[in-house]
């Protein structure tokens, strides 16, 4: 999948959750009574006692307003979950937001041909400042202007993905700063398998030996397992001797 792909389908995805915040629990609960139905359960929320709601700012201290199970459920439950996605979209995929400010112009040929040379300038000079490590840079950002420039009037319409105008380069041998481009565009990784790797550790670290260990042990076996390679780096003893000065209750006599 190209990044660009991935970046639409990840807008849409964020206004589908928050469209379905906002309307969708009616759909949600009849959807619920149905499948409780089916399965020959009373398809109505269990009434253990009074649920009074805490004011919010603004309102009345004296004045408590009392929930029914229903709404203590949309307001603790359904809308809770629903921003917890919305919120863990976001905050995993932001860096494409940084590489659409980076390379957004080089998605499409429609997205350049539509750039005017001033737009087009820029965004190849802010490339070039991206691309650029103390002195030295992957493109110059003013021959990558001039090449773009070119190429716009040289593409067909057929032409229209990165992939397609980089084997389009690739033929030509030509344009070798849009070649660069086109080539560290085209291997940004898209997905991450940070919660696969995650996991798979959990069941070596959990097993049925440790089936009763606390949740905060889980945790740092966890991260200990998970950065194994920054671990190493750690001297132990200066961490044994640290935890043992912290720690010792005997008192020195000189």
């Amino acid at each position: 999948m190209q990044i660009d792909v991935a970046i639409n389908q990840l807008k849409g995805l964020t206004s589908f959750f928050e469209n379905y915040r906002e309307h969708g629990y009616v759909s949600a609960i009849v959807s619920a009574k149905e499948i409780a139905s089916e399965m020959g359960i009373e398809p109505k929320f269990q009434e253990k006692g009074v649920i009074r709601r805490k004011p919010i700012f603004g309102e009345n201290n004296n004045e408590e307003r009392i929930l029914s199970h229903e709404d203590s459920f949309r307001i603790d439950y359904f809308i809770y979950i629903v921003d917890q996605a919305i919120s863990s979209i976001k905050i995993r995929f932001q860096q494409f937001e940084l590489y659409e400010s980076i390379f957004g112009f080089l998605f499409s040929f429609e997205k350049l041909k539509l750039l005017d040379d001033d737009s087009l300038k820029n965004s190849c000079m802010h490339l070039e400042k991206s691309l650029k490590h103390e002195m030295f840079s992957d493109i110059d950002g003013l021959d990558l202007f001039s090449e773009l420039k070119v190429l716009k009037e040289v593409l067909q319409i057929k032409i229209n993905t990165p992939l397609d105008i980089l084997n389009y380069i690739k033929k030509t041998g030509s344009f070798p700063n849009a070649f660069i481009a086109y080539r560290i565009l085209l291997t940004i990784p898209v997905t991450v398998a940070s919660a696969e790797r995650n996991f798979s550790k959990l069941k070596l670290i959990k097993s049925f030996l440790r089936s009763t260990m606390s949740q905060e042990k889980l945790n740092g076996l966890a991260m200990l397992s998970i950065e194994k390679d920054f671990l190493g780096n750690l001297h132990f003893e200066d961490l044994i001797n640290n935890f043992a000065s912290k720690k010792a209750r005997r008192i020195i006599f000189n």
